[in-house]
């Protein structure tokens, strides 16, 4: 099965960007549909952004839209959050999954194998 391990999280102030990466190894995701989730302590996870196989549709939370950007480059097996403008509240342990599917849909029930995450951290 695939692995995913993300990274690229870190302390970044607010308004500032940050690029995380999702790192898939052991089987292609170039035909399955990703997806970001993000996890603060005491909360659920949370769905974030995902794209599907070819990256031709995509989806964001509310919360995000505008500010972050999904993209994924299949020939590296990689999935990629761009993150701007960044708030106190998009503090959260940022999660790369992989889906069942080759659309997606922004369900956590769709997504079927996961990193162990990477943490980021906005201060004010």
């Amino acid at each position: 099965q695939v692995q995913l391990v993300e990274s690229g999280g870190g302390l970044v102030q607010a308004g500032g960007s940050l690029t995380l990466s999702c790192a898939a190894s052991g089987r292609s995701i170039s035909t399955y549909g990703m997806g970001w989730f993000r996890q603060a302590p005491g909360k659920e996870r949370e769905f974030v952004a995902a794209a599907s196989w070819d990256a031709g549709t995509t989806y964001y939370a509310d919360s995000v839209k505008g500010r972050f950007t999904i993209s994924r480059i299949n020939a590296k097996n990689t999935v990629y959050l761009q993150m701007n403008s960044l708030k106190s509240e998009d503090t959260a342990a940022y999660y790369c999954a992989q889906s069942r599917r080759s659309g997606i849909r922004p369900l956590l029930q769709d997504y079927t194998y996961w990193g162990q995450g990477t943490q980021v951290t906005v201060s004010s």
